[in-house]
């Protein structure tokens, strides 16, 4: 009975073993690239259940679709102006032409170590074209980091492309320092790079604040202008019609009016250190001798 459960287990065994070594899946999120003795033979892209000869006539090499982030250690970079300045960059990017990728990188870190030669070199010939200052401004001329990452973009991904099979989906700087012999020169030109645009928003200030406290003036100018010449309108008017008043009331009672004149003219002149010389026959004079009944002319 044994050696009868023995001659059974082992051509199962058998064939499970050749089941595994002959079919194998492929996922969606993966390139799966057959060989032969080392030797490109397929790819397979989408995913399901396929089938090879068995190891080692056939071998499956797997390698990711996804996004990979590269992220390598700061490099010391040189600008247009000969200044030293560390560049901490990183990189996305996944595989694009499996075989390709296979026969010259072989993996992902070798991969890495290529695209480390030519994410430094590409950044750093981009970086080379301006000048430090362009790095650290933002003036609305400069040149934006974004567009110098743009252009170093497109190189590598060309070169990566064409060499390695690889898809270059971004290249970033996280980070610009400066070596310590250098700080203290950049910091400077920066603190007076800011109390020169500081100096210009205070002049700037000042002009308007002057052009505002001019047309304010001016307008402060009009505006007594035109209330002065309303005063003097309706100061016009009102003697007009006090003297049509004074011309109507003299009219009806010309003694009155003489009367209330000479007693306006008494308020005005006379106080208690007022001393007058008049003539015995002045009409001033008349009303204080004669009294209120007087008639005559007012001087």
């Amino acid at each position: 009975m044994k050696r009868i459960l023995k001659l059974f287990i082992i051509p199962v065994i058998l064939v499970i073993g050749s089941i595994y070594l002959i079919f194998y899946t492929v996922d969606e999120a993966e390139y799966v690239i057959i060989t032969e003795f080392g030797k490109y033979v397929d790819v397979r892209e989408q995913p399901g259940l396929y089938w090879k000869l068995p190891d080692p006539f056939q071998t499956v090499t797997r390698f990711s679709k996804r996004i990979t982030v590269y992220d390598p250690e700061s490099v010391e970079l040189l600008t247009l102006d000969k200044k030293n300045i560390l560049v901490d960059n990183f990189m996305l990017w996944q595989v694009e032409n499996p075989q390709l990728f296979l026969e010259r990188v072989k993996d992902p870190q070798g991969a890495e170590a290529r695209l480390s030669d030519i994410l430094s070199s590409q950044v750093g010939a981009v970086l080379g074209k301006y000048p430090q200052s362009a790095l650290i401004s933002d003036k609305p001329g400069e040149m934006k980091m974004e567009t110098m990452m743009e252009e170093a973009k497109t190189e590598c991904a060309r070169l990566a492309s064409e060499n390695y099979g690889i898809k270059v989906v971004d290249v970033r700087i996280k980070r610009l320092n400066f070596p310590k012999q250098n700080k203290s020169s950049v910091f400077g030109r920066m603190r007076a790079e800011r109390q020169r645009i500081a100096k210009k928003f205070r002049s700037e200030g000042e002009e308007e604040a002057i052009k505002i406290e001019a047309d304010t003036n001016r307008e402060q100018k009009k505006i007594l202008s035109e209330a002065y010449k309303e005063a003097q309108k309706i100061q016009g008017k009102a003697d007009a019609e006090v003297i049509e008043i004074y011309a109507k009331a003299f009219g009806k009672d010309v003694q009155f009016y003489n009367f209330l004149r000479t007693l306006e003219s008494y308020k005005k002149i006379l106080n208690k250190q007022t001393t007058i010389v008049l003539p015995s026959d002045s009409n001033l004079l008349r009303l204080l001798n004669e009294g209120p009944n007087t008639k005559g002319k007012r001087d």
